[in-house]
C-alpha cells in the first residue's frame, strides 16, 4: 500500500503516566516521517505536563474535557481537528466509535479488539498479553500502516521522545547540592507495579552515606501518609521529605535536576529515564510485569531483577524475587557513579 502525506495524526492514549512516556516515542517516529505533521496527544488532564515536555508533540487535547458530551457532539470536536490519521495506542470503546463517526480517514488499532474491527480500517496484528517485545516497541508497531519501519530496537526508541521540554523552575531547587549526588527515593507505585517494599527502601536510606548523598522522598501526598513511620519518620535529618509538595509539573522539573531516582515501574521511573537521570527500576522477573516488556528506557537506566523464571508471586503483591535484592546491591551502584561523577 502507498503510504500516504499525513497532514494530522492523533495518538491516542488515556492512561496513566508511565503508559504515556513510553508512547511518546510513537510521536517521534511519526515526526520523522511527516515533519510537517501536526501531531495530537489525546490524553487525560493529568499526563498532560508529561506529554508538554515532548518536542514532537504540538498540541495536547483532553479527553476529560469532552466528559457529558453527547457522542455527536464528540465526533463533531474530533472532525473540527481535521486529523487525517488516528493511533488507538490505548484502546478506548468510545473513542474508537467516536473517530469513526468523525470520518477520520485512517484509523488504526490492533486486531486484538473486537470493538476495532467494525470502527477501525487499518487492523495491525499487535498481540501484548503474551509478547516478549517491550511496552515502547508493541506501540511502534501499531504504526506499520503509515509509516515503512517499526521494528525498532530499544536503543533506537530513547531517541525519539523529544523529551526536551521539561519545566526550568521549581519549589525546592536551593535544595539540590551540587556536591554530592542528589538521589530520589520514590518508594510508592499507586498500584502500577509490584513495589520493592519499605523496608528495603528504609534500609537503603540507612546504609547511604550522607557525605555523598542528598536523599530526598518524593510521592504524592497519600503515598506520603503510607510511609511515613515506615520510612520518613525514620530518618530525621537524612532526608528531605517532598511527598505530597509537589505538582507533576514541578516534579518533573526537580527530576530533571536530579542525579539519580530509585523506583519500582512506576510513572516517575519512566520520567528519569526519558529526561537521561539515572533510573534505577527494581523490577520482578514475573511475566507481564517484568522490565523486558515495562523496563525503564533511557540511556542512564539500570535495571536490577532476580534473572529467573519465577511464578510463585504472580497473584500476590509481595515479591519474594524483588524483596531478595540487597539494599547493599543498589548502594553499591550509586556509589560507582560517585566516584564517577564527584571524585
Amino acid at each position: 500500500m502507498k503510504i500516504p502525506e499525513l497532514r494530522t495524526i492523533i495518538i491516542s492514549r488515556t492512561d496513566s503516566i508511565g503508559d504515556v512516556v513510553l508512547t511518546l516515542p510513537v510521536a517521534g517516529i511519526l515526526k520523522k516521517k511527516y515533519p510537517k505533521a501536526r501531531i495530537i496527544f489525546l490524553g487525560r488532564s493529568y499526563t498532560r505536563d508529561i506529554v508538554n515536555c515532548s518536542e514532537n508533540v504540538d498540541e495536547f487535547v483532553d479527553w476529560e474535557e469532552l466528559n457529558g458530551q453527547s457522542l455527536k457532539s464528540k465526533a463533531d470536536f474530533f472532525r473540527s481537528l481535521k486529523a487525517d490519521a488516528i493511533i488507538h495506542v490505548f484502546p478506548v470503546r468510545e473513542i474508537v466509535k467516536v473517530a469513526k463517526m468523525a470520518g477520520i480517514p485512517f484509523r488504526i488499532g490492533t486486531i486484538s479488539r473486537f470493538y476495532n474491527w467494525t470502527n477501525c480500517n487499518f487492523l495491525p496484528h499487535v498481540f501484548r498479553k503474551n509478547s516478549d517485545l517491550h511496552e515502547a516497541q508493541l506501540n511502534a508497531q501499531l504504526l506499520a500502516p503509515i509509516v515503512p519501519k517499526t521494528d525498532y530496537n530499544l536503543e533506537e526508541l530513547t531517541g525519539f521522545y523529544g523529551f526536551k521540554q521539561a519545566p526550568d523552575i521549581f519549589k525546592y531547587s536551593d535544595q539540590i547540592d551540587k556536591n554530592k549526588i542528589n538521589v530520589i527515593i520514590h518508594p510508592k507505585s499507586r498500584g502500577s507495579g509490584r513495589e520493592w517494599g519499605e523496608h528495603n527502601f528504609s534500609e537503603l536510606i540507612d546504609i547511604l552515606d550522607e557525605v555523598k548523598f542528598k536523599i530526598f522522598v518524593c510521592g504524592t501526598e497519600s503515598e506520603g501518609a503510607l510511609i511515613r513511620d515506615s520510612i520518613i519518620d525514620r530518618h530525621p535529618g537524612k532526608i528531605t521529605d517532598l511527598t505530597g509538595k509537589l505538582t507533576l509539573k514541578e516534579y518533573i522539573a526537580f527530576i530533571s535536576a536530579s542525579d539519580a531516582l530509585i523506583a519500582c515501574s512506576t510513572g516517575p521511573l519512566h520520567i528519569a529515564a526519558a529526561k537521561g537521570i539515572h533510573a534505577v527500576g527494581i523490577y520482578p522477573p514475573i511475566r507481564p510485569f517484568h522490565p523486558g516488556r515495562w523496563g525503564a528506557l533511557g540511556k542512564n537506566s539500570k535495571i536490577f531483577v532476580n534473572d529467573k523464571y519465577c511464578n510463585k508471586c504472580h497473584n500476590s503483591n509481595n515479591c519474594i524475587c524483588m524483596d531478595s535484592i540487597r539494599p547493599e546491591t543498589v548502594q553499591a551502584y550509586l556509589n560507582e557513579l560517585y566516584i564517577r561523577y564527584r571524585t
